[in-house]
């Protein structure tokens, strides 16, 4: 995927003034770099002191210690995956490789590499990804808990490896901010993880190569944050990368400036990208996941360093754990909104960890649960590990007195995300919030109104998911569409105007009408009522009712302006089989060895038809994990709306 100069310049055309100005000091600072890079300065006597309490590794829950150990030997053997994409090559990686596409990114000066281009470079996410060395956290984990040297060995021969492939600012690994981040954190932990290990000190510390990169990786963070409208997930992992790193690596004459400028971004972003609620602002689930991830791993080194936290920092990633705990259903997962590429802050656990329940828990340790928190079951490794650095929240002496809900939050009116619960695990979210965050809106997608309702954490009106970034763009169309949700489309347009992958030039303002929560839990009815702008002259407003006596769910669309066409998609969840005759869907599915089943009737106005695992164009899909998709059934229906009467879908949920 290429930028064309149309796309340049709707870009321009969403960055203010001071964006402006500081993107082209970027690009001059750029053109300087080429030609004048300076040495990392000489350092003596650096040694690791943020070394984890003793204790800290016997306290991670045995079952916890055989996944990890498990991953670890997979990985030894050299078999991974990514976003849908099983490697076995990961004994020896090529770092410039992408398994996808076969190819491999072009060497040079990083910010001449066109890393959009996947005809030049690849698939840009399949080579980023390993060079995070997330999975060398992995290793070195199981190096702690078992004193397995095998472990240990095989991070070293690879830091060494990728060090010596990657010199500054050359290749594809020194185009983006947030990659560098993110590294720099897993190197932090590496180091913290190998500290027990006899080449620890001769791999970090006393290593003239592995000092040259740290340094480099921080001058250029100092350099390039995200500005403006791109300073949202990324300006984040580059202040927590940055700010762990001089914390931790502070050996260098900048550290303590660094130290100071990333503590500031990241108090003042962490602020910036959390509305007051606790949510994230981008309104994609998994950044928020991401963030609040970055934010406690930044809050542990400070811990350990001794340096000073502003009490904003604690009391956002606070109410964002809380937020957490209040919109995630009975089986811990939380809403499928926004783009999502799974994405992790620090990633010391395999899998069959949770990540969900894990940040729960670690939450748990640090801030207290509340009575209406739902109970975590599963163990993890970090949540240990984290809570043996961070100082708890109580009796700290940074940490404000805060008003924390007392009963579990419903309605988030900031973001405009409603939950509305019933009996048997019924869940449903309602989405009447802004078009993402900031002027570009980068990861929203052109979901207004949509709902999502799940049954015992079973999507059975399901958000398809995000499946694609770069290289395919009629994927990336279709699952961030107004199409691709379960939501009204006039005029087969989408509510939101796209200006390229990452970029929204119209926003559909939305507004909640109604909030109320409540009726069900009390047996009643729970209501909920939203409208928007996105189609000019037309208004689309919604109404979903929650009836936990019929164990019903109503929903009624009316549009209101002038007559045009509409297209109305409910999009079921992978595990549902449907039977679709005329204009009722009986849905059917099972769950933990037991049926389930419900009934769709769907508006009589409008002729329905089932879609499945269509590709021209793109209908019918699920993405369960980045890169990843399976066909699932999507019921479309088309017709008119011409303000007369609303279109009324009701669910049913049998037994």
């Amino acid at each position: 995927m290429t930028m064309s100069t149309g796309w340049y310049l709707r870009r321009l055309s969403r960055m203010g003034p001071r964006e402006v100005g500081g993107r082209v000091g970027d690009a001059v600072r750029r053109r300087r770099w080429r030609s004048a890079r300076p040495d990392c300065p000489s350092v003596t006597g650096a040694r690791f002191t943020a070394v984890l309490p003793a204790g800290t590794v016997a306290a991670v829950p045995p079952d916890a210690v055989k996944r990890l150990v498990a991953e670890a030997d997979r990985l030894m053997a050299g078999h991974g995956g990514y976003f849908g994409v099983d490697r076995d090559d990961l004994t020896d990686p090529d770092w410039w490789y992408d398994p996808k596409t076969g190819r491999r990114a072009p060497w040079g000066y990083a910010f001449d590499v066109p890393y959009r281009n996947e005809e030049a470079v690849g698939d840009i996410k399949q080579i980023w990804e390993l060079s995070r060395h997330q999975y060398l956290t992995v290793l070195a984990a199981a190096y702690a808990v078992t004193g397995d040297e095998r472990y240990a060995e095989r991070v070293a021969e690879h830091l060494r490896s990728w060090w010596a492939a990657n010199a500054p600012l050359r290749g594809v690994h020194w185009t983006s901010g947030i990659e560098l981040g993110i590294r720099l954190l897993s190197w932090v932990w590496i180091r913290r993880l190998l500290d027990g290990w006899p080449g620890a000190a001769g791999l970090f510390e006393g290593n003239p190569v592995a000092l040259r990169q740290i340094w480099h990786h921080q001058r250029w963070l100092a350099a390039f944050p995200s500005r403006g409208s791109s300073a949202n997930n990324h300006v984040i992992a580059e202040a927590a990368g940055q700010f762990a790193a001089a914390c931790a690596f502070g050996w260098f004459p900048s550290s303590a400036r660094w130290r100071a400028d990333a503590l500031r971004s990241l108090e003042r972003h962490l602020r910036g990208n959390t509305f007051a609620s606790g949510l994230n602002r981008e309104l994609a689930t998994e950044y928020h996941g991401l963030v609040l991830e970055l934010g406690l791993a930044a809050v542990a080194e400070a811990d350990v360093a001794g340096v000073p936290v502003p009490a904003t920092v604690r009391l956002v990633l606070l109410r964002m754990t809380d937020a957490l705990a209040a919109v995630v259903d009975g089986r811990l997962r939380p809403p499928r909104q926004g783009d999502a590429d799974d994405g992790h802050g620090l990633v010391v656990d395999g899998p069959g960890s949770d990540r969900w329940g894990s940040l729960l828990a670690t939450g748990d340790a640090v801030f207290g649960r509340l009575a209406w928190w739902p109970e975590v079951t599963g163990t993890d490794v970090r949540t240990p590990l984290l809570a043996a650095l961070i100082r708890p929240y109580a009796g700290n002496g940074a940490a404000p007195a805060v008003a924390r809900p007392a009963s579990r939050p419903a309605h988030f009116a900031d973001a405009g995300m409603t939950i509305l619960r019933g009996p048997s695990e019924i869940w449903c979210r309602c989405d009447g919030g802004p078009h993402g965050f900031l002027s570009i809106a980068a990861h929203a997608h052109a979901d207004a109104l949509s709902v999502e309702v799940r049954h015992d954490g079973v999507d059975v009106l399901a958000d398809p998911g995000t499946y694609c970034y770069h290289g395919q763009p009629e994927w990336r169309r279709y699952f961030r569409s107004t199409l691709g949700h379960n939501t009204l489309q006039w005029d087969d347009s989408d509510q939101s105007v796209s200006g390229g992958p990452f970029l929204w030039t119209r926003h559909a303002r939305s507004r909640v009408l109604v909030a109320d929560a409540s009726g069900a839990a009390d047996g009643g009815t729970a209501r909920w009522c939203a409208e928007h702008d996105g189609y000019e002259g037309v208004v689309h407003r919604r109404r979903v009712e929650l009836t936990a006596e019929s164990r019903e769910l109503r929903v009624v669309d009316e549009v209101s302006g002038e007559r045009g066409p509409v297209r109305l998609a409910f999009h079921l969840g992978p595990a549902i089989a449907a039977d679709l005759v005329e204009n009722r869907a009986a849905l059917s599915w099972t769950r933990d060895g037991e049926d389930r089943s419900a009934v769709l009737d769907l508006p009589g106005q409008l002729t329905w038809r089932a879609h499945r695992g269509e590709s021209d164009p793109p209908l019918g899909w699920y993405s369960a994990g980045f890169g990843r998709k399976e066909p699932a059934t999507t019921l479309v229906g088309t017709g008119f709306a011409d303000g007369a009467e609303g279109f009324t879908t009701v669910l049913r949920f049998h037994g």
